[in-house]
């Protein structure tokens, strides 16, 4: 069976520093959420909070409307999968898939075969008997895994699982502990501080920022919608340019930048356009254009980088400085003069902070 889990108002010191700030989650059964972002954002004391290794300085948590809170981590009865694995190296794999069943007092038999039946799903029967010393690092991880899902537990939990294998094992791995996820139907936390990693992995992904959530979100509206600068940046829009509306027309939207940089932009795309706003690109969402005609932001462009698909480029512009892409058949030196032209479905409109 699996259950809603629910964090309300979470605080957390370390000392005198506050490394959690009145935190709130909300976790549907079955629903996989990921905690994103970097190192010192409180998302692994979130983890170890809700796993019982930390208290909270206040704040509740609940799993199906059972209060865990003040629970030790024992009797939680969450699966949970580290970082270095953390198997026992004196015992085989079907002992170490099989440890936790032993600790519940599951009779040996049915242990066997429980532990068997996961090793199974998880490909590696004929590895039973080895010891962990003798497994790859991606065994490894899917014998942790094993044993984290062989106690049905109501909730399972993940901290960086992935971080100490390499880059295509990663990606194989993240694909194998989403299918057996959602096979199982396990309410689940992932912890991580790669964006593709919790984008490709998760329901929705909470991205964190000095022990608050700036965003929950699915990883497509995260993508494309940004609720704040902060998010903004960490997704990829690393282009804010403070703008003004100067007039409307129906739809559309004259806005205006430092410099007398001049932008109309529809609001059919964008819906309502506040009267002052950030307009936030990747360098994919400016064009550049040698046109000097061009309807965009004038330019100067400065370092040309190669990325295989596009050229990249610094520029400099009345509205600061500016990552902008331009196309293969076409590169421009530096010190050209060129037009940034917006592309919007690149571009999201931001609140001023």
């Amino acid at each position: 069976m699996t259950y809603p889990l629910t964090v309300e108002h979470l605080t957390a010191h370390y000392g005198t520093s506050k490394v959690l700030d009145d935190l709130s989650l909300n976790v549907a059964a079955g629903e996989l959420v990921s905690l994103l972002g970097a190192s010192g954002c409180g998302k692994t004391t979130t983890l170890r909070l809700i796993a019982g290794f930390l208290e909270p300085t206040s704040g509740s948590i609940t799993l199906g409307g059972r209060d865990l809170t003040k629970l030790p981590a024992h009797k939680r009865h969450i699966g949970l999968v580290f970082q270095n694995y953390a198997l026992f190296p004196h015992l085989s794999v079907r002992d170490n898939v099989a440890f936790g069943l032993k600790q519940r007092g599951v009779a040996g038999e049915e242990r066997n075969r429980r532990a068997g039946a996961m090793l199974e799903r998880v490909g590696l029967a004929e590895l039973a008997d080895r010891l962990p010393g003798a497994l790859s690092g991606g065994q490894k991880q899917r014998v942790a895994l094993a044993r984290a899902l062989v106690i049905e537990p109501p909730l399972l939990m993940f901290d960086e699982p992935l971080s100490n294998l390499d880059a295509k094992l990663r990606i194989d791995m993240r694909v194998e502990i989403r299918q057996l996820q959602r096979a199982n139907g396990t309410t689940s936390v992932y912890v991580t501080h790669d964006q593709e990693e919790a984008f490709s992995i998760s329901d929705r992904v909470a991205i964190m920022n000095q022990g608050r959530i700036m965003q929950l979100d699915t990883p497509e509206a995260l993508y494309q919608r940004p609720a704040n600068a902060f998010v903004a940046r960490f997704v990829g829009f690393e282009n804010l340019i403070a703008m003004k509306v100067a007039r409307r027309e129906g739809e559309n939207v004259t806005a205006e930048a430092a410099g007398g940089v001049t932008l109309t932009l529809s609001q059919a795309r964008f819906g309502e356009i506040p009267d002052e706003f950030v307009l936030g690109t990747r360098a994919d969402g400016l064009v550049v254009d040698a046109d000097p005609q061009a309807d965009g932001i004038p330019a100067t462009l400065g370092l040309r980088t190669y990325l295989g698909r596009a050229y990249q480029y610094q520029c400099e512009t009345p509205a600061g400085h500016l990552l902008a892409n331009g196309a293969l058949s076409a590169p421009l030196e530096s010190g050209s003069t060129a037009r940034l032209v917006p592309v919007p479905d690149q571009c999201c409109i931001l609140r001023p902070e």
